[in-house]
């Protein structure tokens, strides 16, 4: 069965340019109700797009990818923010577990960027698109940041990404703002922020920031900007 997106005009994406970020949380909602989905990939900052989101819509579904190679520290992250905030979790994992993916391919992110792609349909892509499927969304609304990497310096505030809506509703907010937001609220960064982590992700493929490298340089050994989830080409047949 198909679900009936909205038809959003121009003139009113272009105006939630304009407006807060609470304001952008409440007019998916408007638009899109039970068909609102929030991702979380409960990295550094992740504690703020969860305690905005939940704030203006309790119990929203927020899905979280366990790709089987996270961190120790980030399960326990999700442990704790999702007790705090009393998140209505949705957790899913890939359909074959990490130790059955390297018998019977190798550790892909070691085998280049077609590796790495591989890796990333595999553990991250799949696993959203069934989420969104199973959850009957339209609409998902996500934490990307301008500021995090080049490739998101012109992406809208609202754009449809083949059969889905994204919103993302902190797009235009700055490192102060995260801190500002953080610190207003009391809410923790991820607990390897204090290592030096500017982004968290799978162990395998995320890296401390140092002297000279930029913080998208940090995920992927530099190969790749974005994990699959937020990328707006390449043809795909995904529901995402």
């Amino acid at each position: 069965m198909s679900l009936e997106l909205p038809s959003l005009d121009k003139e009113a994406l272009e105006s939630l340019e304009q407006t807060a970020a609470t304001d952008r949380v409440r007019w998916a909602y408007e638009q899109f109700g039970d068909g609102l989905v929030l991702s979380t990939s409960f990295g550094v900052q992740s504690a703020v797009m969860l305690h905005l989101v939940n704030s203006v819509i309790p119990g929203i579904p927020v899905i979280f990818i366990d790709t089987g190679y996270l961190f120790p520290e980030t399960y326990r992250f999700v442990e704790t923010l999702s007790e705090r905030l009393q998140l209505n979790l949705k957790i899913y994992h890939p359909l074959k577990s990490a130790a059955h993916q390297e018998a019977t391919q190798g550790k892909l992110w070691e085998q280049g960027l077609a590796g790495l792609e591989q890796y990333n349909r595999i553990n991250k892509v799949e696993p959203m698109n069934r989420a969104v499927k199973e959850l009957g969304a339209t609409a998902w609304l996500s934490g990307l940041r301008r500021q995090q990497a080049s490739s998101r310096l012109e992406r809208p505030v609202a754009q449809k990404q083949n059969k889905t809506w994204k919103i993302y509703p902190i797009l235009d907010w700055s490192d102060r703002d995260i801190y500002q937001y953080l610190s207003e609220n009391n809410l923790p960064y991820h607990p390897l922020w204090e290592q030096g982590y500017v982004s968290v992700g799978d162990w395998h493929s995320t890296t401390k920031l140092s002297e000279g490298m930029q913080a998208e340089d940090t995920r992927f050994g530099g190969l790749k900007r974005e994990c699959g989830l937020h990328e707006t080409t390449g043809g795909t047949d995904y529901q995402i």
